[in-house]
């Protein structure tokens, strides 16, 4: 009977749990002062990536033509003594792209196919087109990555900066604390001089009896 109640507990949390992130929901936990655990649901907002455009359909057969070329560059034999690469030349824009992506052909023809389309729907949409869409939208995480490097580089150097600083306050003031203490020791020394010199001026010496000329041995 124990278990069956374990696990009817364990599905029912499990589709909780299911229907919490499909609904955008967040299952918060909190313990108050007794040490009583609450669970409380709130709403959440599910944050959407930005959708970028479809890409452009496919060109008719008829509107390019296709052209197998010798492969060039590193890839041994595989590359230069075989077609592989693909050529298309579109006749309505007399536009001619050439692929060597990869050493596959098939693979070759169908990026080519793409390309071209993408090329033909920047002439036409320009910044509106897919592929201008995806350049700034890299460009824009590139400058922000960008940013935020320097960002971080910046507050190591006021932090480098300000920690120099405070050890070199430090250092000041444990050399002002040098320079007291000698300043002290030099005037004791000079007040125990002057101390000697009074007590030397107090002290009367006595005085030495010089010997009587008539008095012999």
């Amino acid at each position: 009977m124990a278990i069956s109640r374990l696990s009817t507990c364990t599905m029912l949390r499990g589709l909780l749990s299911i229907v919490s992130r499909s609904m955008g929901l967040e299952n918060v936990t909190a313990v108050n002062s007794n040490s009583i655990i609450k669970r409380n649901i709130c709403n959440t907002t599910p944050l959407w990536k930005k959708k970028m455009p479809d890409r452009p359909a496919p060109i008719d057969e008829a509107d390019f033509t296709e052209v197998f070329l010798h492969g060039s560059g590193p890839g041994g034999q595989k590359i230069n003594k075989t077609s592989s690469a693909v050529q298309l030349k579109h006749i309505p824009t007399g536009m001619v792209l050439k692929v060597q992506a990869t050493r596959s052909r098939t693979q070759n023809r169908k990026i080519a196919r793409q390309m071209l389309a993408e090329r033909l729907e920047l002439l036409e949409k320009g910044k509106e087109s897919r592929v201008a869409i995806v350049g700034e939208t890299k460009k824009k995480r590139k400058s922000s990555a960008v940013k935020k490097s320097k960002r971080k580089y910046r507050l190591l150097a006021e932090e480098k900066a300000m920690k120099a600083g405070e050890d070199k306050a430090e250092e000041d003031e444990v050399e002002d604390d040098e320079v007291e203490d000698d300043e002290v020791e030099e005037e004791g020394f000079e007040k125990a001089d002057l101390d000697g010199e009074k007590i030397l001026e107090n002290v009367e010496l006595p005085m030495q009896e010089s010997p009587s000329k008539g008095s012999g041995p």
